[in-house]
C-alpha cells in the first residue's frame, strides 16, 4: 500500500477523482449476470445475437434512454423509415420528441 500512496490519494489533490469506480463496476453488473445465461445460447449465431442486442441496451442506458422504451419504438417505426434516414434512429439521436413527431406526420 505504501508503494501506491500517491496513487491512493490523488482523489483527496483532485475534485474529479471519484473516490471508488461503482460507476464502472455497476456499467460492468449485466456483464456478469448474464454470463451463466450466455452459456445456454447454443451456438455461435445465438451468441452473436445476444450480443447484438446488449450493445442496443447499454448503448440506450449510456444515452440516458429507456432501452425498452428505446427498443419498442425504433421496431414500430423501422419497417417504414426511410433508408437514408436511419441515423435518426441511433440512440444518440432518438428523442421522445422524434417519436412525437414521427407519429403525427
Amino acid at each position: 500500500g505504501l508503494s501506491r500512496w500517491s496513487s491512493l490519494c490523488l482523489f483527496l489533490e483532485d475534485g474529479r477523482v471519484a473516490i471508488d469506480n461503482n460507476a464502472a463496476e455497476r456499467a460492468l453488473r449485466p456483464i456478469g449476470l448474464g454470463r451463466r445465461n450466455w452459456l445456454f445460447a447454443a451456438a455461435d449465431t445465438g451468441a452473436e445475437t445476444l450480443a447484438r442486442a446488449m450493445t442496443i441496451i447499454e448503448t440506450a442506458k449510456m444515452n440516458g434512454l429507456d432501452p425498452q422504451a428505446y427498443l419498442a419504438d425504433v421496431l414500430d417505426r423501422i419497417h417504414d423509415h426511410k433508408i437514408n434516414r436511419l441515423d435518426e434512429l441511433l440512440p444518440w439521436n432518438w428523442s421522445a420528441i422524434t417519436t412525437i413527431d414521427a407519429k403525427a406526420a
